[in-house]
């Protein structure tokens, strides 16, 4: 099996990537994705959101370290296993991230990254919808695939609570992903017409329509990296989910190798640059013999 690119995960990062890279038609695009469908009122149905973060269908089921502040328990971190990834999960929430952040890494040596650099990429991503409710639409974007939008918020007490902050003595703010991020306001969702909306139904899914890009449900077990870098026309190793080594195919990348999305993979404690032996090389080396000696990987998955 062959193309251009090959995507490891269909999460918020890989669903994006697939649009991108199939979008002018002239590249062959596979996308890797070891979790299932996200159909379903689980998913889809914002409200239900505290379920697929719980569920093993859904979810890796990771845990944190044990943490010396907190007696040494360990915290549930859920992580999606499934078509969008954890963009199919999440709770919705929409925040930018704080402008200063941002900043701050260009001026220790991220160029590129400051708030002003973002910015134009956040607007092209998002289709804002105010809900009549504020905000600098100068700061927004309204033609993206994202749609972010508002609850109505017709309850009275949705603006006691708000007030009640200023009474406080807190800041407010009309929109937290605009000019001013600190304060009391409205809640902003990756919620559109009553759906959740992940990077799968944003990119994903309307991507998928074009002859030049296709999904493949499987794990990919290795990547080969060699002086440092993927070569072109390099073999990646695939699993179809339950199958034994028997059941292993692999695909080439024509052009530009794999984009791994570093999304989690098995084992839960780590994650997929360190199965495809990117980043510490003790640590990569153990999951790699781990991983590839097992005589059933479907049973270690």
């Amino acid at each position: 099996m062959e193309a251009d690119y090959v995507i490891i995960g269909s999460g918020s990062a890989g669903g994006v990537m697939a649009s991108r890279l199939s979008e002018d038609g002239k590249h062959k695009v596979l996308v890797l994705e070891f979790g299932g469908t996200d159909a379903g009122p689980f998913i889809q149905m914002p409200a239900a959101l505290s379920y697929p973060m719980n569920m093993k269908r859904y979810d890796w089921g990771f845990m944190s370290e044990p943490e010396p502040g907190l007696g040494g328990r360990q915290l549930v971190t859920p992580r999606g296993k499934v078509v969008g990834g954890s963009s199919s999960i999440n709770g919705m929430v929409y925040v930018r991230g704080h402008a200063r952040d941002f900043d701050h890494w260009d001026e220790q040596g991220a160029s590129g990254w400051s708030y002003a650099d973002v910015l134009p990429y956040f607007k092209r991503a998002e289709s804002w919808h105010d809900g009549g409710h504020g905000g600098d639409p100068d700061w927004r974007g309204k033609d993206g695939p994202m749609h972010v939008s508002r609850g109505p918020r017709d309850n009275p007490l949705f603006h006691a609570f708000v007030e009640a902050g200023a009474q406080a003595g807190f800041e407010l703010t009309e929109d937290y992903n605009g000019e001013k991020q600190e304060g009391f306001g409205p809640m902003e969702q990756t919620v559109w017409k009553g759906r959740r909306w992940s990077t799968a139904n944003a990119y994903l899914k309307p991507a998928l329509k074009r002859p030049n890009l296709e999904m493949i449900r499987c794990f990919a077990r290795r990547v080969v990296i060699e002086n440092g870098t993927i070569p072109v026309d390099e073999v990646y190793h695939a699993l179809a989910p339950g199958a034994d080594n028997g059941g292993a195919f692999d695909m080439r990348a024509m052009v530009e190798g794999a984009e791994g999305t570093g999304g989690p993979v098995v084992p839960p404690d780590n994650d997929s640059y360190l199965l495809y032996r990117i980043g510490d090389a003790v640590a990569s080396r153990d999951i790699h013999v781990a991983i590839l000696e097992a005589t059933r990987l479907a049973r270690t998955v």
